[in-house]
């Protein structure tokens, strides 16, 4: 291939200059294309003056599978957890081959990557989009998708845009509950490793938490809140921060099973035993809750049940397209559950640093 046909191709119009001129979405310029009914006469007027003036040529293979009769629906990910990323996709392939609709999986990497991932998505006509948690509190992915007219879900949010469908569960709750818990058998040092700064389900955890040490009548200390980013390596740091304490936790709890996981290394380095020096507890029950000694008490999230749930809703959507409709999109919350194994107990009682013999 020669340097003028290169230039030629890299210069050739897009959907998203098709949706510029006519003042449209890429979705509205993808309706048009692939004949659907449910466009205004003016406005495929003004899309097929588009095209024409544009000399555009839609991308064969995405027409060639749009008239196949399956539709396809994009997940977007960039999680640092394989444990979580291994049950999301399992349950969103299993739900893809029960609705029958083709799923296109693109990693990206958060800043302007994830925006240029779903622009691509978008203008090679595909029908919607899933963004689980870190991707679903992306302000810009999230603005991108909505100026498209794209239908898209949220998964795993602590606050959901309400321009978009969502499937969560209540991280405040679910957070408040395994504190309770710690509180209730008997710790009064409780630290905390706080999740990714950047996710919304990071800051609902953390209120969860200090909403439940009020609650109990237990003063907050800052000095036992670490800052993590929900992969093992954050979590090692924040434990050795939290044991370095001068008065330190008779129990950790973890934003997420990897961080947790990453406690029980650092108590065992230390000599200490787990959960009798220290309470260890997660959050998500993954698959490393159980692959751990002890395993780990955590907040079930039903990950898998999450991703089936978005897919569903998305074809749903997808599928009634053009029928009226003046609902907002839907938030689907799912319930959690407080699992308890081996890592938790009371904390164990030690001898007074000084014994008064009577006179």
């Amino acid at each position: 291939m020669n340097e003028k046909t290169t230039r030629r191709r890299r210069s050739a119009p897009t959907i998203r200059d098709v949706a510029r001129m006519a003042n449209v979405s890429s979705m509205t310029v993808s309706r048009v294309i692939n004949g659907e009914a449910n466009v205004r006469p003016s406005t495929r007027e003004a899309v097929n003056a588009a095209i024409s003036a544009l000399s555009y040529s839609p991308n064969s293979a995405a027409r060639s599978l749009a008239g196949a009769g399956q539709d396809r629906i994009g997940l977007l990910y960039s999680n640092p957890s394989a444990a979580y990323l291994s049950e999301f996709l399992v349950g969103s392939l299993d739900q893809a081959s029960r609705s029958d609709v083709q799923l296109i999986i693109e990693k990206c990497d958060l800043g302007d990557h994830e925006v240029e991932v779903a622009k691509h998505l978008i203008e090679s006509g595909i029908g919607g989009l899933i963004l689980p948690s870190p991707l679903c509190d992306s302000a810009k992915l999230i603005e991108t998708i909505v100026a498209e007219g794209v239908p898209a879900v949220l998964v795993g949010s602590g606050r959901p845009d309400k321009s978009l469908f969502a499937v969560s569960i209540d991280e405040f709750a679910a957070a408040y509950s395994m504190t309770r818990h710690i509180v209730a058998l008997g710790h009064h040092r409780i630290g905390f490793i706080v999740g990714n700064p950047a996710q919304t389900a990071s800051e609902e955890r953390l209120r969860g938490y200090r909403q439940a040490l009020a609650d109990a009548h237990m003063p907050a200390d800052d000095a036992l809140i670490a800052r993590g980013l929900f992969t093992y390596r954050s979590g090692l740091d924040a434990a050795e921060a939290l044991l370095d304490v001068a008065n330190p936790p008779t129990a950790i709890f973890a934003s997420n099973d990897d961080m947790a996981a990453a406690t029980v290394a650092v108590a065992h380095r230390r000599g200490l035993d787990v959960p009798g020096d220290l309470t260890v507890c997660g959050f998500d029950d993954t698959t490393l809750a159980t692959a751990i000694w002890p395993e780990l008490t955590t907040i079930h999230q039903p990950i898998a049940d999450m991703s089936r749930a978005a897919v569903e809703m998305l074809v749903s959507t997808i599928r009634r397209r053009g029928a009226p409709s003046s609902d907002a999109p839907q938030h689907v919350l799912l319930d959690f559950t407080l699992v308890r194994r081996q890592s938790d107990a009371a904390p164990r009682r030690r001898p007074p640093s000084r014994t008064t013999i009577p006179a």
